[in-house]
């Protein structure tokens, strides 16, 4: 299937970094974030990407023209678009089914699980849920206010967040409605009935800052180590023909 890569935003929470790159270039134990993406779904046997580019665009087209060989990389102009509209107008460009995500985000995602799950509901959009997680550690006392413990930065039971990894069908286009994927179009889908959710038990992180940046260096290693055994070098280091076109 098809990989849509939402790649263009200012990445403003990681400023200053991305005043000279976009946050998609950032790194990720050994190479860009949006490449450890590229491999979760690589590894699963989707090989054929879609990046929606626009701020600094350069840089991803040009690290992109040395991709694996075995990858369809086509970077694609969307502008200074919103979300939504960026895989909007991708839409000449895309299958009848196709996977779409964020650059930041990582996860142990079972894509195939996923594909299953969404052919086996009527709706033509799934969203991938992950566990909401504390930002903060946790202190526990009695009424009294003798403390008892700590916990850091617990998973909160019960409560789901967007983590990307979605699965659209081409019939969601008509029912797609404003600019914002996430304010404005997963809602609306949701109104008409058109939008489930998966639910990922698993590890997963977003690359919003540097500090996330740092820790997800620690977090996401084993995670690629695997990964790379599974798909290879970086694409930086693969210098065999490129199958990369940009528009």
């Amino acid at each position: 299937m098809q990989v849509v890569i939402l790649c263009g935003g200012l990445g403003t929470r990681a400023y200053p970094y991305t005043q000279t790159m976009p946050k998609a270039m950032m790194t990720v134990d050994d190479c860009p974030v949006v490449e450890q993406v590229m491999r979760i779904y690589a590894a699963y046997g989707h090989r054929e990407f879609i990046l929606s580019c626009g701020y600094l665009k350069e840089s991803i087209i040009d690290y992109f023209r040395h991709a694996p060989s075995d990858w369809d990389v086509r970077c694609v102009d969307t502008g200074d678009a919103d979300t939504g509209d960026r895989v909007l107008r991708l839409r000449h460009l895309l299958a009848p089914k196709f996977h779409a995500t964020y650059c930041d985000g990582l996860g142990d995602v079972d894509l195939g699980a996923l594909a299953d799950f969404h052919a086996a509901h009527d709706g033509s959009a799934t969203v991938t849920a992950g566990s909401l997680r504390s930002q903060y550690g946790l202190i526990y006392a009695d009424e009294g206010g003798q403390v008892s413990g700590f916990e850091e930065k617990p998973v909160l039971p019960g409560f789901w967040i967007n983590v990307g990894f979605f699965v659209f069908d081409e019939s969601v286009f008509s029912h797609w409605r404003g600019q914002n994927l996430e304010r404005e179009v997963l809602p609306g889908l949701a109104a008409v009935g058109q939008l489930r959710m998966y639910k990922h038990q698993g590890f997963w992180r977003s690359m919003d800052t540097y500090k996330d940046q740092q820790e997800l260096n620690t977090l996401w290693a084993p995670y690629a180590a695997r990964l790379r055994d599974r798909v290879g070098e970086p694409a930086a280091a693969v210098l065999a023909a490129a199958s990369s076109t940009v528009e």
